[in-house]
């Protein structure tokens, strides 16, 4: 049986949706003033398998993941770019959407941005008010944390330590600090009496506080309770400790089930998070231009979600590395359909389904990738060597080469049958001859495997190597 690790409890927990069969989903997307990073990837890429897992085991899944597209570092940014804010959304968006159609994520159910919730927005912080969770000050609406009895439980704080940290950092009689209650308090809606990005509220002009946004859109589109709600590890606090406290506030039921959070991805020998605030980050949309996206997928597709996953170049080859590995299995099955037997071989399609089996199991230990896809190497090397048999039957090696689409689809990764021009069989014998030079035997055989795959053999003659195409 499924088991999902709850941020809430700290513990695995059977998985079990409010409705049989429906997942409802929803996963805080990004700011959009800026292309998005590995470590923001990170976080679209394991959900979007964890999702792909759920589609996988028979479940529908409503997805919704945000955009925010207005705070203050996008009114920063328009600014420096003298352009709009909008123009500034509209731009991040659409890279969005090309950077992970390249990662190979599904569309979401539903994108929403929070400009267009902003009267869904003002209308639950009215709420708030009238319930006494929130308050007005000059136009910036605070909510009363301590109003809220299990403040803390998600992030597993103390709010007396919260009081203390806050005021410990601040001069509580100055600015926003001198408006609040409490020190711990946050921010509902924002007073924008300076002429910029603003909208008409029951408290002047002004724009939603980030917490907010999420709270609206997630209940508005998935309802008041919802299954799993997911974000990087970064978010837990204040983030969603303070959508959750919103939201039971508002609704009176439990706001989400499930609890979910992904780790760092980390660069350096110091293994730093990378984020735009250290400067240490990679976009995706750069990556993209020198690493194929199905390899970056891959790399970040197939580590525990909970655990960390430190960026390099090593990294990045091993996943090359494993693609190929993977293609190459693929390969091989579908180029023996040539000369297959009619029929099939059951001891062998037995053996495929316990692999499967296996893989089932480690997925269903909280989606733990690390063990999944390790199943999945080892169906490709069982397919390597059935491909290898004299007599191979037809059947057997459609069952082969579909199982492994499916399993590796469930990471995001394509497998499909490749042809090759001339020039690259060149480039590829030329990269043989080099690790040859090299003693790099096992890529040499690597390099020779792949191409016997797609029906290429090498001879190696003493006037150099030459290929033939075979029939």
């Amino acid at each position: 049986m499924l088991q999902i690790f709850n941020t809430l409890t700290r513990q695995k927990e059977p998985f079990n949706p409010l409705n049989p069969g429906i997942v409802n989903m929803y996963v805080c997307g990004p700011t959009v003033y800026n292309y998005i990073h590995m470590g923001n990837a990170r976080s679209v890429i394991a959900f979007d398998t964890i999702r792909r897992y759920l589609e996988y085991r028979g479940y529908q899944v409503n997805y919704v993941s945000n955009f925010t597209d207005v705070d203050d570092k996008m009114i920063k940014a328009a600014e420096e770019n003298h352009t709009t804010v909008e123009a500034i959304a509209d731009k991040y968006i659409a890279a969005f959407y090309e950077d992970t159609k390249a990662l190979n994520i599904q569309p979401a159910t539903k994108n929403p941005r929070a400009t267009d919730n902003i009267a869904e927005i003002i209308s639950f912080v009215s709420e708030l008010i009238e319930a006494g969770y929130a308050y007005d000050v000059d136009g910036n609406v605070y909510y009363r944390v301590r109003k809220f009895p299990t403040y803390g439980e998600l992030a597993h704080k103390n709010i007396d330590e919260l009081e203390v940290g806050a005021s410990q950092h601040v001069d509580l009689a100055n600015g926003e600090f001198a408006q609040k209650e409490d020190p711990v308090d946050f921010a509902l809606w924002k007073k924008a009496d300076d002429g910029k990005v603003a909208w008409d509220s029951p408290w002047g002009p002004g724009r939603p506080g980030w917490h907010i946004e999420c709270s609206v859109m997630s209940t508005r589109y998935l309802g008041d309770t919802i299954d799993i709600h997911g974000g990087g590890e970064d978010l837990i606090f204040p983030h969603h400790e303070n959508e959750r406290a919103q939201s039971e506030a508002k609704t009176h039921k439990q706001f989400v089930k499930y609890w979910m959070h992904n780790g760092f991805v980390t660069v350096g020998d110091d293994n730093e998070k990378m984020s735009k605030s250290l400067g240490n980050f990679v976009t995706v949309h750069d990556l993209l231009k020198e690493v194929d996206g199905q390899v970056i997928r891959l790399l970040m597709s197939t580590t525990h979600y909970r655990r960390p996953i430190q960026y390099n170049n090593a990294s990045l080859q091993e996943a090359q590395s494993n693609f190929k590995k993977l293609q190459t299995a693929f390969n091989n099955v579908t180029y023996r359909q040539k000369n297959a037997e009619v029929g099939n071989d059951p001891k062998v399609e037995q053996e495929v389904r316990q692999i499967v089996a296996d893989f089932t199991d480690a997925m269903d230990d909280d989606f733990n990738a690390q063990n999944g896809i390790a199943a999945v190497y080892e169906l490709a090397k069982f397919a390597n060597v059935y491909a290898q048999n004299e007599i191979v039957f037809a059947n057997t090696l459609q069952f082969l080469a579909q199982t492994l689409k499916d399993l590796t689809a469930i990471f995001g990764v394509v497998l499909s049958a490749e042809t090759i021009s001339d020039e690259d069989i060149e480039v590829l014998i030329a990269e043989r001859e080099l690790a040859r030079k090299n003693k790099d035997f096992i890529r040499s055989d690597e390099i020779r495997e792949e191409l016997k795959a797609q029906g290429i053999v090498l001879e190696d003659t003493p006037q150099g190597t030459r290929f033939r195409k075979e029939s």
